[in-house]
């Protein structure tokens, strides 16, 4: 079965992710395409480093040719923003992305944009993901890759120049080229090390990369930029005496930091950052969009600048459309995610580093000074992360406990509020816990943020407790 969630179709390769499931899913959005009369545009396709990732978008690119559809393949291991960016770029209606972004090595999958470069919205993914789970396999034709490319129904394209540019063009280069910053980036053997290696070495800052060669297995660990997983970035950032670790993960739309101190910079963190420097040193003027899982601290910064916050549900898709209706400054999620106004519709790890660096330079402090004006204005806020894998029975017992019955423990603080947009959330007088079932992964999230990391973990293990899961 094809099953879309908050990230695209994610799946086991030789499993659920197989040549045959992704030739019905390319056939049911050909059908799609002509459907809404936009099968004479192009169909942009982009693949990162995953095993089978360049084969998948060929298979896909065979059914597509097949169906009378142009398609513009990228012919290189590409960030998924760039596949965005290529989809606005050349004005497509669709696009898609071969990655399972930061899952296990054993996934791979599909992201499915939309015209200007948007994550695809629930509607259209369920929709393509029924259609496809209902195609016969013997309806599905294909003209073999190298014979689509000779005909032209194919095209092999490299947007990599105009992509960076737009990047280039969006920052401040020249304060960037007069702080000679040291940096060490880790692609976390993803695809961002040409993206980010050439942007910041045109600034002419000094950069270390650390795990950028091709390996399917990650390494071994999971490619997501967290703390249990960017040890080795925390020890280059300290041996080089570098003023910021900047890690991507597997397909280079989400971001995780190390500071000039070593100490890993929280999602949260980034994003309060990003958007107190656009208002504060950039003069910039909107609104800020976060889900439901992400801090209030941005809250509480864009009170300070008469400016609102608005809370939409998990999945960058509803990040994006929050920006859109209010015309936010900034939107972004506590998994490392975010997007700037004036960029793509998308989530962009590249994007949002380069940001980050003429932050550096504009404000000429260290990232550590930087948080602690933050803390010192509108007070501390830390978030305390754990999750659960689960099967059926254990999310069929816990969603009619917390979704039906809505039954929540006895927390040691008052409630002052509960919020079921998305999962179970509890708010408190200074803090709030949500607990939910992750949109990518079989698994529950739990996170909590109080002032004190003590009364965030605490009150973790209250839920915990509660829902009879383990805590270590």
């Amino acid at each position: 079965m094809i099953s879309f969630g908050t990230g695209g179709w994610r799946a086991i390769i030789g499993d659920e992710f197989t040549k045959a499931n992704l030739q019905r899913l390319t056939y049911a959005l050909a059908q799609r395409m002509k459907r809404e009369d936009v099968q004479d545009k192009s169909f942009c396709i982009g693949y990162d480093r995953r095993f089978l990732s360049r084969e998948a978008a060929e298979w896909s690119a065979e059914v597509m040719a097949a169906e009378g559809v142009h398609v513009l393949l990228i012919n290189r291991e590409a960030p998924t923003p760039l596949i965005m960016f290529t989809v606005q770029y050349y004005g497509l209606d669709y696009g898609m992305a071969v990655t399972a972004s930061h899952n296990p090595a054993l996934y791979n999958g599909v992201k499915l944009f939309t015209k200007g470069g948007r994550d695809a919205v629930e509607t259209v993914t369920n929709e393509l993901g029924d259609a496809a789970n209902q195609v016969d396999l013997k309806d599905v034709k294909i003209i073999p890759y190298r014979k689509a490319i000779d005909s032209g129904l194919v095209q092999e394209i490299n947007p990599q120049n105009q992509y960076l540019d737009a990047i280039i063009r969006g920052v401040n280069m020249d304060a960037i080229r007069s702080r000679n910053l040291q940096i060490v980036l880790d692609p976390m053997y993803g695809v961002s090390r040409t993206s980010l290696q050439t942007i910041l070495l045109t600034a002419r800052c000094d950069v270390n990369i650390i795990h950028e060669r091709h390996d399917t297995l990650f390494g071994g660990r999971l490619p997501a930029p967290n703390m249990e997983t960017l040890g080795a970035l925390q020890a280059a950032v300290l041996e080089n005496h570098a003023d910021i670790g900047i890690a991507t993960d597997g397909d280079a739309d989400r971001l995780g930091i190390i500071d000039d101190k070593g100490q890993f910079v929280h999602p949260n963190q980034i994003l309060v950052l990003l958007y107190y420097y656009l208002l504060k040193y950039k003069n910039w003027h909107g609104p800020a969009v976060r889900n439901i899982a992400t801090t209030h601290l941005l809250d509480r910064v864009a009170e300070s600048f008469g400016e609102k916050c608005y809370e939409v549900p998990v999945g960058f898709k509803h990040i994006s459309a929050g920006m859109q209706e209010h015309n936010a400054v900034i939107g972004g999620e506590s998994s490392g995610g975010l997007t700037v106004r004036g960029h793509i519709h998308g989530k962009d790890g590249i994007y949002a580093a380069t940001l980050l660096v003429e932050m550096l330079s504009v404000t000429g402090k260290k990232m550590s000074e930087l948080m602690r004006e933050i803390y010192d204005e509108f007070g501390t806020a830390y978030m305390s992360e754990f999750d659960w894998p689960f099967d059926q029975e254990i999310k069929d017992k816990l969603q009619k406990l917390l979704m039906v019955d809505k039954k929540l423990p006895a927390f040691p603080v008052p409630v002052v509020g509960t919020n079921y947009m998305d999962g179970c959330k509890v708010l408190f007088e200074k803090g709030w816990i949500i607990a939910r079932f992750s949109g990518t992964e079989p698994r529950l999230r739990v996170f909590c943020e109080m002032p004190t990391r003590g009364e965030a973990e605490r009150l973790t293990r209250v839920m915990a407790e509660f829902l009879e899961l383990p805590m270590a």
